[in-house]
């Protein structure tokens, strides 16, 4: 013995507000990805790029490194649009600035190893 379906507000005879469906009432259908595959990558809903965050600890440790990791992280957000360009900027803001420091140092103590060299000697 079959009943018949229940009618009356609240029943799905009335559209509903929200997004919520009523009890009873069936989602359309949306097929899942194919087995194996996933679907297009959601903007905004990515992870961190690993490159970006390496290039700005690298900055600190050994700034060549952090350079071209920042320039591979920036390549590589561009083409998955995932998220951390602001990370590899400043990995690569950051790696410039203390590599230049980094030589200016070097520049500075070559020449004062040749001013200490050139002034100490004395002629016959």
């Amino acid at each position: 013995m079959s009943y018949p379906p229940p009618s009356g507000p609240g029943w799905g005879d009335q559209p509903h507000k929200g997004d919520q469906p009523h009890w009873g009432e069936q989602l359309p259908y949306t097929p899942p990805p194919p087995y194996g595959q996933y679907g297009p990558p959601q903007p905004g809903s990515g992870s961190t790029n690993v490159m970006a965050i390496l290039s700005l600890v690298f900055a600190f440790v050994f700034a060549p490194v952090g350079i071209v990791l920042g320039h591979m992280a920036r390549k590589q957000i561009r083409q998955t649009h995932e998220q951390g360009e602001q990370l590899a900027l400043w990995g690569l803001i950051l790696s410039y600035v203390f590599t230049g420091l980094y030589l200016l140092f070097c520049c500075g103590w070559f020449g004062l190893v040749i001013w200490a060299g050139t002034s100490g000697s004395t002629s016959p």
